[in-house]
């Protein structure tokens, strides 16, 4: 068995690893990471800058609305709760 396989098996077989998997927030992680894998690490660089200069300031630095802003942080967040999870 792979190391991936264990890890699979690992997660699958405990209940509180299982509940973390059935989250809103983990389904969006799982979905943008499997649909975009290539933009994975400029999605999370780009909501650590969100987090660090904060929403509004991000926004009007980077010349893009709020809400393309906030989106941009919650998919981040997303991604990175999912790959927590899943390693």
């Amino acid at each position: 068995m792979t190391e991936e396989q264990e890890t699979e098996v690992a997660i699958s077989s405990d209940p509180f690893i299982e509940s973390l998997m059935d989250t809103d927030l983990y389904s969006m992680g799982a979905y943008f990471s499997d649909r975009n894998p290539e933009l994975i690490d400029e999605l999370i660089d780009r909501s650590v800058a969100i987090e660090e200069r904060g929403l509004v300031r991000f926004s009007e630095e980077e010349g893009i609305e709020l809400e393309e802003a906030f989106k941009t942080l919650l998919t981040g967040l997303a991604v990175r709760y999912y790959k927590s999870v899943t390693g």
